[in-house]
């Protein structure tokens, strides 16, 4: 029996960062060891990767994508990846592989067939929301993405809302950018006056917005989120 290589998670920067200024340099170092990666985006991860160092180096790389797209029979064809000692590298198209992301789901694979999985440091757009939102960091949720559709989004938020107050957990949220201002729309109508919401957009990124207000202050604000990735937060 063949032995099977490990599967490593590889961060990557949330926006156009030089990656040396969010990614660890252990984990940058360590990108020259692989071979073979499986991305979300393959453009993306070219890019990324030449700008952590393996510029030169793009040609000799092997990439296979996994994103939302991606059927299961494909998937279950990377298995073949790890055969001979073959070390596969993970990446998603920011932040951190396999939260709210398809890779999960090759993660999710490799425990089921006794590959080793290796998860790296990086930035995690949750995390870093969380730490600085001022909100309970001791009991916490994350929702993902909530219904899309006013009505089902609205139900959504005011069950999230009585959950958030009974137990006093922070409430974490995201959505597609183009939707953010609709998203936050709902949570100023449903949620209730001393509801606190944390807005987190751009993180880590110089024009990085963070803020938290109760929604009666939310409400004078006038806030335009606009297309910037983000991270909503509520605590009531």
């Amino acid at each position: 029996m063949t032995e099977k290589g490990k599967l490593y998670l590889i961060p990557s920067p949330l926006g156009e960062n030089d990656p040396e200024e969010v990614i660890p340099a252990p984990v940058l170092k360590s990108l020259s060891g692989f071979r073979t990666f499986v991305v979300e985006e393959i453009r993306t991860a070219r890019r990324y990767l030449s700008r952590a160092g393996l510029k030169g180096r793009i040609g000799e790389l092997e990439f296979f994508e996994l994103n939302e797209h991606t059927d299961q029979g494909t998937i279950e064809g990377y298995l073949k990846l790890f055969e001979d000692g073959n070390d596969v590298a993970l990446i998603s198209e920011a932040g951190l592989p396999a939260v709210a992301d398809p890779g999960a789901q090759l993660v999710a694979l490799a425990h089921k067939k006794g590959i080793e999985v290796v998860p790296a440091v990086g930035p995690s757009s949750l995390m870093l929301a969380l730490m600085a939102s001022g909100l309970n960091g001791q009991s916490f949720a994350f929702c993902g993405y909530i219904p899309a559709k006013t009505d089902e989004r609205r139900s959504r938020l005011r069950t999230l809302e009585k959950v958030s107050g009974q137990l006093r957990q922070t409430q974490i949220l995201i959505e597609t950018p183009y939707r953010n201002d609709s998203l936050f729309a709902d949570i100023l109508a449903v949620c209730g006056a001393s509801t606190k919401v944390c807005v987190a957009a751009n993180i880590t990124m110089p024009d990085a917005y963070i803020k938290t207000k109760k929604v009666s202050e939310w409400k004078k604000e006038g806030l335009v989120i606009g297309k910037r990735p983000c991270v909503f937060l509520i605590l009531a």
